[in-house]
């Protein structure tokens, strides 16, 4: 039997370039040599595809493998512009579809679709308002920052990794933190603050007999004076995380139930991860991630060591489901 040629995107031209590149490398050091034949294709910052060093055109990339690995994140990666050129070569993908991807990288529309849903999930959502860049005069931002309680969270609209993401406690800090982010060029996200214990949560489709098989929910805690799982706690171990987390017997099925109907509800494909604030016996919805990490830092390879799940195990069932799909 013939090894299948698969190409592993990493890099790319977002936010989360360095996690993207681990990630792949991640990808390429556990896929199975006697079944596979791992192609490194390397996108760099201004978007331009390699492999071995030099650059190549797409098509030509594309029309030498039989599946591509989806390992970027943020923008291009998870906001539907790959998988629309990977739908356009016919070429087969782990992942979510281009739709999708798009819709759930903008945190601000993931809620607002999950919403019409919001008594049969059983789930809350924070306050939230979005700021868009050049849409507001400052006399309009000063109205909407003043009518916000804190502390509040303000993050970019999209992207992952948590690369934007503070907390602040007073108007001119709130102030501040928009417009870093607006002068960016980019549209801000200002969400209550909830305090609570963080969670997280995977969905793996077809997996051990499931249609769709929900991970045990690992529960985050910041150390080192982080107030929230930032960047830093994220890839420089300034967080405990701990799978299974120490959640009760209704908080555990509320937050595993909840997963798998947002990946449902959501039509996303494959694989994904869905975060949460655990406060009192209330769950509230933060984002999902249709692309989650899979550096050693991460957290779904952290889940499936805990249901006892090899990464070597899980990157093959990812790919065997592309493969179908194409079929």
């Amino acid at each position: 039997m013939s090894k299948v040629r698969v190409a592993v995107l990493r890099g790319g031209p977002s936010s989360e370039y360095e996690v993207s590149l681990k990630t792949g490398n991640a990808v390429l050091s556990n896929l199975d040599n006697g079944r596979y034949i791992p192609i490194d294709v390397f996108i760099d910052k201004a978007g331009i595809w390699h492999i071995s060093g030099c650059p190549r055109d797409i098509g030509t990339v594309l029309e030498n493998v039989d599946v591509v690995f989806n390992a970027l994140h943020g923008e291009f990666g998870e906001d539907g512009s790959v998988q629309k050129i990977l739908d356009r070569f016919g070429v087969p993908y782990t992942g979510s579809r281009a739709a999708t991807s798009a819709l759930c990288l903008n945190k601000f529309l993931t809620k607002q679709a999950l919403m019409p849903y919001q008594e049969e999930l059983g789930v809350h959502f924070a306050k939230q308002s979005v700021l868009y860049p050049k849409e507001y005069a400052d006399i309009d931002i000063e109205h909407i920052l003043s009518s916000f309680l804190l502390p509040a969270v303000v993050k970019p609209l999209t992207g992952g990794s948590s690369v934007g993401v503070s907390i602040v406690d007073d108007l001119e800090r709130l102030r501040s933190a928009v417009f870093a982010i607006l002068n960016d060029g980019k549209a801000t996200l200002i969400e209550e603050y909830v305090v609570g214990k963080e969670a997280t949560c995977g969905v793996i489709e077809g997996f051990r007999g499931a249609p769709f098989y929900a991970l045990l929910p690992t529960e985050i805690r910041p150390a080192g004076g982080h107030r929230f799982f930032d960047y830093t706690a994220k890839y420089e171990g300034a967080s405990e995380e701990i799978c299974p987390g120490n959640f009760n017997a209704l908080e555990k099925e509320k937050i595993q139930a909840i997963t798998l109907d947002v990946h449902r509800i959501l039509g996303l494909r494959h694989y994904s991860r869905s975060d949460f604030i655990v406060a009192s016996s209330r769950i509230y919805f933060l984002e999902v991630n249709s692309l989650p990490g899979l550096t050693e830092k991460s957290l779904v390879p952290k889940a499936l060591e805990a249901v006892g799940c090899s990464l070597p195990e899980f990157l093959d069932h990812l790919i065997t489901l592309a493969l179908e799909n194409s079929r």
